[in-house]
C-alpha cells in the first residue's frame, strides 16, 4: 500500500521533508541563542557597576565602542570647531533639540560633543557658545547613531547647520577634516562655559545590551521556525495518508487508478 513512497513524485516530497525538517530546527536553535546571548549581556549589564561611576579614561583608550565602554566617562583635550543643532530630541516629555560642538584634538580628529539640550526649535532658541581656547572635557562615551535610532525623519531633509543623527557617516561630508566614530554627551552642560539654561543629556544604553524589542523578536523567530518544522511534519502525514487511503480505493474496486 506504501510503495507510492518509492515513486520519482515522492522521493521529491521526501527529500524536501528529509531537507526542511532540519533546516528549521537549526535555525529556531539560533534564533534561540541569539535570544539567550542578549538575556546573558543584559544580565553582565545589571552586574557591572554603573559606567558613569567609573574614573574617567583617555578617549582612545576606550575606543572603539562596545557595550563595555559605551557610558564610561572619555576625556579629551581640543579646541572647539563647528557647531551643528540636532533637532526633534525630547528630554523630560519635551521637544527640543541638542548642542553639538565639534572638539578639534591634538590628533586632527574631531570629536562630536553634546553640550546640553534646549528646549525648542533650532533658530528660535538662543544658543549659548562654546568656551573659546583649549580645553579639556569629560563626557560619557556614545556609539554612532544610525537612523533606527536618531528618531529624526531625514526624508525631507534638514537646514544647513543642522544634523538629523550624530554619526561620522553624516559629518565627514559636513567638516573637512576627520570625525571619530563616537560622540560625548557632558555630565554639565556649562562645563568650561555658561550653560545658558542647556539641560545635560543623559547617556544611553548600549546597543545590544538590554532585553529590548529585537531581543523578544529572537524568541519569536524561535517559536516560529519550531512551528514550520511541524507543519512540515504534518503535512506529510497529512499526504501520506491520503495517498495511502487512494491507493487502498483503488486496491478494492472503489476508484479508477489514476495512473
Amino acid at each position: 500500500m506504501y510503495r507510492f513512497l518509492l515513486t520519482p513524485r515522492w522521493w521529491g516530497i521526501n527529500l524536501f521533508v528529509v531537507l526542511a525538517i532540519p533546516f528549521c530546527v537549526f535555525m529556531g536553535t539560533w534564533q534561540l541563542g541569539r535570544f539567550e546571548d542578549r538575556v546573558q549581556s543584559h544580565e553582565e549589564a545589571e552586574e557591572r557597576p554603573d559606567p558613569g561611576t567609573r574614573s574617567p579614561k583617555p578617549l582612545d583608550d576606550l575606543l572603539p565602542v562596545s557595550t563595555e565602554t559605551s557610558g564610561r566617562p572619555a576625556v579629551a583635550t581640543g579646541t572647539y570647531a563647528d557647531r551643528f543643532l540636532v533637532p526633534g530630541r525630547r528630554l523630560d516629555d519635551r521637544s527640543g533639540f541638542y548642542v553639538l560642538d565639534l572638539l578639534r584634538t591634538d590628533s586632527g580628529k574631531a570629536l562630536p560633543v553634546v553640550r546640553g539640550w534646549l528646549a525648542g526649535a533650532p533658530g528660535r532658541t538662543e544658543v549659548p557658545p562654546a568656551p573659546a581656547g583649549e580645553v579639556t572635557v569629560t563626557g560619557d562615551l556614545q556609539a554612532s547613531e544610525n537612523s533606527g535610532t536618531s528618531g529624526v525623519d531625514l526624508s525631507g531633509g534638514l537646514p544647513e547647520g543642522q544634523l538629523g543623527m550624530i554619526s561620522a557617516a553624516s559629518l565627514v561630508n559636513l567638516v573637512p577634516y576627520d570625525v571619530y566614530d563616537a560622540w560625548v554627551t557632558l555630565p554639565e552642560p556649562d562645563a568650561g562655559g555658561a550653560g545658558g539654561g542647556m539641560k545635560p543629556v543623559p547617556a544611553a544604553a548600549a546597543q545590544g545590551s538590554g532585553l529590548d524589542l529585537k531581543a523578544f523578536q529572537n524568541l519569536g523567530y524561535t517559536g516560529e521556525w519550531f512551528v514550520f518544522g511541524g507543519f512540515v511534519l504534518f503535512m506529510w502525514f497529512r499526504l501520506v495518508r491520503r495517498e495511502a487511503e487512494a491507493a487502498r480505493d483503488v486496491q478494492l474496486g472503489l476508484a479508477a487508478d489514476a495512473d
